[in-house]
């Protein structure tokens, strides 16, 4: 029973939506259902009664949301604690991490370094997610934020910090890719994603799913444009060039987030699981080691 398990319960409890508290925790909502079954598991009780329409809190998920709401405030007060008596360290840390992340997964992390460690400075770089792991064994950066590779290189650690499903996202506005997409829901069929113009990433991770979700679904791409960049994908699928594939926190972080439309597809692409790396003989030095434990904290 860690203090990430018991935040995403308290996000259940207060909005007693599946959908709601996964998006506000950052995880699938499969995640959450696995973390909810777990904490009943660890109970010996059910926490929530739900059925196709509703959610709502047991007596037991009642005492047990007074229990975790005292447990975490006594978590915060042990960490201000011991920060409190941490050595005051001073220099200066490097990260990187894609446009997305630095205002949907860094911002909560780097608050409480800053304020945990005032003198230390912090250095931001910001591009292509693609890059992030070469930012790091490059040593171009101390850390970065980064989405877990199918293999990750013995010479890194990597620290789970957030998951994110990736969806199928299609343009909002009068186009051909509009029209056919239409076309086919008023006939009643699926989806022909081989006759559709696709969005594609040009390399790395983001790549590799969509080549994967093509072939099992048993077909292949029609790919108008390979481009670098979550960002990119979602921008051009929001002009109308095709559809394309991202991860749900890139959309849902978007200026273009009321340009696209998300198309539930079946079979799900496999998620992205979103960490902080560093190089393992990085993890001694003291300025990394305290934004890691940091990280590890909040989870």
């Amino acid at each position: 029973m860690n203090p990430r398990d018991l935040r995403l319960f308290l996000h259940l409890s207060r909005t007693l939506h599946f959908g709601r508290a996964a998006q506000e925790g950052h995880v699938s909502p499969s995640s959450l259902s696995r973390v909810i079954q777990k904490l009943e598991e660890g109970c010996g009780a059910q926490l929530f009664e739900r059925d196709n329409r509703t959610v709502r809190l047991t007596l037991a998920g009642t005492l047990f949301r007074d229990f975790a709401e005292d447990m975490l405030a006594r978590w915060t007060a042990l960490q201000e604690a011991i920060h409190q008596q941490s050595v005051n360290l001073q220099g200066r840390l490097s990260l990187f991490c894609s446009v997305t992340a630095s205002y949907s997964v860094l911002p909560a992390l780097l608050d409480a370094f800053r304020g945990a460690y005032p003198a230390v400075g912090l250095r931001l770089h910001t591009g292509d997610s693609e890059l992030a792991l070469q930012r790091v064994l490059d040593e171009s950066d101390d850390l970065a934020v980064a989405a877990r590779p199918e293999r990750l290189p013995d010479t890194l650690s990597f620290l789970p910090v957030a998951e994110s499903s990736l969806v199928f996202i299609a343009p909002l506005i009068d186009c051909p890719v509009r029209r056919q997409l239409d076309e086919t829901v008023a006939r009643g069929a699926e989806p022909d994603w081989a006759s559709l113009p696709f969005v594609a990433s040009e390399s790395g991770l983001m790549k590799s799913r969509a080549d994967a979700w093509f072939r099992e679904w048993g077909g292949r791409a029609q790919v108008y444009a390979r481009v670098s960049g979550n960002e990119a994908i979602v921008s051009m699928v929001g002009l109308g060039f095709g559809v394309g594939l991202v991860p749900r926190l890139v959309v849902e972080n978007s200026p273009m987030v009321h340009s696209v439309e998300v198309i539930e597809v079946q079979p799900e692409p496999e998620p992205f699981v979103i960490g902080l790396c560093c190089l393992r003989r990085k993890r001694a030095n003291p300025l990394v080691r305290a934004l890691w434990e940091l990280a590890l904290d909040s989870r």
